[in-house]
């Protein structure tokens, strides 16, 4: 039996936080027009939500742990709110990275809060496809945050769209408060110096040491291109219409539901055949990195296709996170999932940003398709060193 009281509302605000991740990918051409913003302005205010984000997650593990998911995500989400309300009456970019830094710390917790609370409300057997359905509520995001969010900016422009947003991000808080019930702190006795050495302790462990650099390199350029860049692609490589790429980024975001709830059901089933979720999890990111390098190498009027295969199997890389939460002491889960994301969202800043600095820079010499290509390149052999760091690094047991 899931609980829906608890799996409805984490839902709704694991939504919100992929829609505020992913809605600069359409808001960013008028946005960047009213404002007068370039490429390198784009990348950099669109990454500041990684930078924030990332940045709270060690201290986010410590107080998911003390004070339990529903408190700190219910608070956090105020901050959601007042940063889509600064960012909707901004009128330059420093008031616009101060918005978007408030949207990255607010919906901080929305992923990896849900993760604590399902692990204790939710049999562990069944964590896997709760999870995937916990994730598909973020893929519905994405999708909203395509063509939905296209004809909002049609009718109303994006300013309205951040104030629905705003709104939006309170009514999550509501939810929470009011519906999840209250769970019991896991680490009653401990001291915030013990709380601390915990982390330390994640950092250094050689479970995580050996998966973390494979999945960081996944899920970080994951986030960072399918939040951003995927659309300025399609605009300008594929030369779609700013509506056509719209619609394409919401196919994406099917394609991604799909994934989260293919990959959460296949896993529970292969469990019964000895495969483990690590084995499903690794083999994802590899066919992901392979569906970067065909967007590369198709002719621009079929890449555009290859982008389905791409937001469809980088949803493996989440199942990384049950993974290595089974392999740690259950008081330290917060901890656990918080300083995998942490690496996430400092990988995911550094490359959006970087991404479009490297555009501005190779354009002139290359084209603008050019550079696209060159800087996918340097992202696969990435994610390509990663992998064999992983083959190589001596296996440790992990449980699936």
């Amino acid at each position: 039996m899931i609980p829906l009281r608890v799996l409805l509302p984490f839902a709704f605000g694991y939504f919100l936080s992929y829609l505020f991740r992913v809605v600069n990918a359409v808001a960013g051409p008028p946005l960047a027009t009213d404002i007068g913003l370039d490429a390198g302005d784009l990348g950099l205010l669109t990454s500041i939500y990684f930078l924030t984000f990332g940045a709270f997650q060690l201290p986010l593990g410590v107080l998911l742990d003390r004070y339990g998911p529903r408190l700190v995500e219910a608070i956090l989400l105020l901050f959601a709110a007042a940063g889509a309300g600064l960012f909707a009456v901004a009128g330059d970019l420093t008031a616009l990275m101060i918005g978007r830094g408030l949207i990255g710390l607010g919906v901080s917790a929305c992923l990896m809060a849900a993760f604590k609370a399902y692990s204790v409300a939710v049999p562990a057997a069944r964590l896997p496809l709760v999870n995937g359905i916990h994730l598909a509520a973020g893929g519905l995001g994405a999708l909203a945050g395509g063509a939905p969010s296209e004809f909002v900016l049609q009718v109303a422009g994006w300013r309205a769209l951040f104030f629905g947003l705003c709104g939006l991000s309170l009514l999550a808080a509501l939810l929470l408060a009011v519906f999840v019930p209250g769970q019991k702190r896991q680490t009653d006795g401990e001291t915030l110096g013990d709380q601390l050495r915990g982390v330390i302790g994640v950092f250094t462990n050689p479970v995580f040491l050996r998966i973390a650099p494979l999945s960081v390199a996944s899920i970080g350029t994951a986030l960072a291109i399918q939040g951003l860049w995927a659309g300025p692609w399609l605009r300008d490589v594929a030369g779609l219409s700013p509506t056509m790429a719209a619609s394409m980024l919401s196919l994406m975001a099917v394609a991604m539901v799909a994934g989260f709830l293919a990959f959460g059901a296949i896993t529970e089933r292969l469990q019964n055949y000895g495969i483990s979720t690590l084995q499903v999890t690794v083999a994802g990111m590899v066919v992901t990195a392979g569906t970067q390098a065909l967007i590369i190498v198709l002719p621009a009027a079929l890449a555009p296709y290859a982008w389905y295969a791409y937001a469809f199997f980088g949803t493996a890389g989440v199942l990384v996170y049950p993974v290595l939460t089974a392999a740690f002491a259950g008081h330290l889960g917060g901890r656990v999932i918080t300083a995998v994301n942490f690496l996430v969202f400092a990988l995911s800043f550094a490359v959006q940003w970087a991404v479009g600095e490297a555009i501005d820079a190779l354009s002139p010499g290359q084209g603008v398709a050019g550079a696209y290509q060159t800087t996918f390149v340097v992202l696969i052999a990435l994610q390509a060193a990663a992998f064999f760091w992983f083959i190589l690094k001596k296996p440790r047991p992990v449980r699936p």
